[in-house]
């Protein structure tokens, strides 16, 4: 019995380790990344399956940086063309506002499905935003209109109706 018992707990302290050590996740993001999945539950998103379809979650010094060519974000994409990685540019952590505005931008893609809305028109999923500030600012209607105009939100509710005029 108690070798049962101390094999038990064996298996589900491995298992909780592997699922812990399977996504890499930046200490330096893991607040952020929270809220998100706080905005997610609000929304009644569910994240967890698509969580453990990454390998890591990281900020690096690998993405590019210069007058011409700056790169705050990008997920990063397997063989298949699935996404396997987020990264953020490090030069986003001089500013909590701007890392906020860049790692919700990034997360959404993975998470939310989405692509983005237009090139350059302060909304978070812009391809460029000209004043990160801006989004900061209006924050709370900025994060409301992300998780309501998602792709993944919008087919839940559609599917939510469709269910409830098929009863």
């Amino acid at each position: 019995m108690k070798k049962s018992i101390l094999l038990y707990l064996f298996l589900i302290s491995s298992l909780l380790t592997f699922a812990q050590d399977e996504v890499q996740i930046d200490g330096r993001i893991q607040p952020i990344l929270n809220d998100f999945f706080e905005y997610c539950k609000k929304y009644d998103i569910e994240y967890s399956d698509k969580l453990f379809q990454l390998e890591s979650i990281q900020i690096v010094d690998t993405l590019p940086l210069d007058k011409h060519s700056t790169v705050l974000g990008k997920v990063l994409r397997d063989e298949n063309g699935d996404i396997n990685k987020i990264v953020i540019n490090w030069a986003t952590m001089f500013d909590k506002e701007i890392l906020r505005v860049v790692a919700f931008h990034e997360f959404a893609h993975h998470f939310l499905d989405y692509k983005h809305t237009c090139h350059d028109c302060n909304e978070i999923m812009a391809e460029v935003n000209t004043s990160y500030f801006d989004i900061a600012r209006d924050w709370d209607n900025q994060v409301e209109h992300l998780f309501t105009t998602s792709p993944v939100y919008l087919n839940n509710q559609q599917e939510t109706a469709t269910n409830l005029a098929s009863n």
